[in-house]
């Protein structure tokens, strides 16, 4: 009795076991009845008629994120590079995704490997460097295209690492070199370019300042020498009218002929002590005539007047 009790439980734990499908929160399972496709179900439980109703397949909703190898590429300027990424997908239709392909994942791999080639053939090397995001938008975009009957979204597509040979690496090496240094020539050039016309620049402006100081330097000469001329012709002027007037007053004959004695005598000491050559002249006794003369002279003018 034990033993036909225990089998008869095990045959209720079975058929219910078979009977109840609990489907967890992050997957869906694909339902057959009798080997026919009957429904999704979605996480949560449900009832199967058991030996009739079977679970076909179970898969991840959640995002997943598949590996693609690295492979072999050609880019567009015939340059061979080793190119790698993770491509994003998500199952949209269980049903799909079980019916529409064998492996969805294999499938999804495969055909971003095909699409990333034949993207990188279309740009050249240093292209795939520089507009890595819309490679990686194209790639999306072609993938999920292809994808749409698996029931499955891919939403983005990483380009991992871009590896050119280790040929290619040390002619790019070669070429960044000789870039650099043909900038740092042309900044040199420049640099000395900007030198010579920052010194002819400075030289023709000195000349320029010389030349404006020497002719304000004339200028003020001229003006000073003209203003001295003025001066001393003023000054003379005056002195011959107080000498005219002076002459016009009582004795003043005798205080001229007094002045123009003193003047010569005094001009006579003066060229006998700078003189190298001592002269005496012969007739210096006779020095009486010649005041006489001078009075004579200055009567003469005095009648003019």
């Amino acid at each position: 009795m034990f033993a036909i009790f225990t089998f008869l439980l095990l045959i209720i734990l079975f058929i219910v076991f078979k009977l109840v499908l609990i489907v967890e929160m992050r997957e869906v399972c694909v339902i057959e009845r009798l080997g026919k496709f009957r429904a999704v179900m979605q996480p949560g439980l449900h009832f199967l008629i058991p030996f009739f109703d079977r679970v076909a397949y179970r898969h991840e909703t959640r995002e997943q994120v598949l590996d693609i190898p690295a492979q072999s590429c050609i880019s567009k300027d015939n340059i061979q590079i080793d190119v790698d990424g993770l491509v994003y997908i998500k199952v949209m239709d269980g049903a799909k995704a079980s019916y529409g392909i064998e492996d969805y994942r294999r499938a999804s791999v495969n055909l971003a490997q095909t699409t990333m080639r034949s993207e990188i053939g279309k740009l050249s090397l240093s292209h795939t460097f520089s507009e890595r995001d819309t490679l990686n938008e194209t790639i999306v975009r072609e993938i999920d295209k292809a994808s749409d009957p698996w029931g499955i979204k891919v939403l983005r597509y990483e380009v991992r690492n871009i590896t050119p040979s280790s040929n290619v690496i040390h002619t790019l090496e070669k070429q960044m070199e000789a870039e650099r240094n043909k900038r740092a020539e042309i900044t040199l050039a420049n640099a000395a370019r900007d030198s010579m016309i920052n010194l002819s620049e400075g030289e023709r402006q000195e000349a320029i300042n010389l030349s404006e100081g020497d002719k304000q330097k004339q200028i003020n000469e001229a003006q000073g020498r003209a203003k001295e001329i003025e001066i001393i012709a003023d000054a003379t002027a005056q002195g011959m009218s107080l000498i005219a007037q002076a002459a016009n007053q009582p004795c003043g004959d005798d205080a001229i002929k007094m002045r123009l004695m003193e003047e010569f005598i005094q001009q006579t000491g003066e060229v006998i002590n700078t003189a190298d050559v001592s002269i005496m002249p012969t007739e210096i006794a006779k020095l009486e005539g010649f005041f006489e003369g001078m009075d004579k002279v200055t009567a003469t003018m005095q009648g003019d007047k």
